[in-house]
């Protein structure tokens, strides 16, 4: 096989802002911060929502202000004036 045609394998820190877990892994993912953990060095990749704050996940019931939703498309995409008709 070509050295050339594969991507490279980089040690990945992926951190849940909402629990402030870390999972180490590998992947081809980089970022521009980069961490030492265990005396390797880590690209931290940082994400809102993982397994561990998702609630499918956890079992918590979350809700989502629906409120207004309809009031918002209407408003934004109502007609400016009145139509010509022929």
């Amino acid at each position: 096989m070509k050295a050339e045609g594969h991507p490279t394998l980089n040690n990945v820190c992926f951190l849940d802002v909402a629990t402030g877990k870390r999972f180490l892994t590998k992947s081809t993912m980089k970022s521009a911060r980069k961490e030492t953990i265990d005396g390797q060095e880590y690209f931290v990749v940082v994400r809102d929502v993982t397994m561990d704050s998702h609630p499918a996940y956890t079992g918590e019931k979350r809700l989502v202000d629906t409120a207004g939703r309809v009031e918002k498309f209407t408003s934004k995409f109502r007609r400016r004036g009145k139509v010509a008709t022929k």
